[in-house]
């Protein structure tokens, strides 16, 4: 007759028991993560909500108009952000190398000005 070993039913036992509290502490690290990554929504009518940025085409338009008055080649002038006006009109501001440029344009493509800031 064979006889069990108390102390192999104990081990057995005790290593159920880690995996038990491994599992748990994965699951409550998981889900940390996952309610880190929720990222909070911007309230109704807040400014983020009802904005209204340029087409990119007219972005790059106004790039490039931007060259010649801050001196630098049109390919070294980026958009940095834009706002609506009016339903036809955008303001674009522009930078390169440091310097900053206004720029109005039209939804047809049309410059209205280019202002070095």
């Amino acid at each position: 007759m064979i006889r069990a070993n108390p102390h192999y039913f104990r081990s057995l036992l005790s290593a159920a028991t880690n995996r038990s509290h491994i599992a748990t502490f994965a699951m409550l690290l998981a889900a940390g993560h996952v309610a880190g990554c929720v990222s909070n929504q911007p309230e109704a009518n807040s400014v983020r909500n009802i904005g209204k940025t340029a087409p990119a085409d007219l972005q790059l338009m106004c790039a490039s108009a931007a060259a010649t008055p801050l001196g630098v080649d049109s390919s070294a002038v980026l958009p940095v952000s834009s706002s609506e006006v009016d339903a036809q009109t955008f303001q674009v501001v522009v930078e390169a190398k440091g310097a900053r440029a206004n720029c109005v344009i039209d939804t047809s493509g049309k410059v209205i000005s280019v202002q070095k800031v």
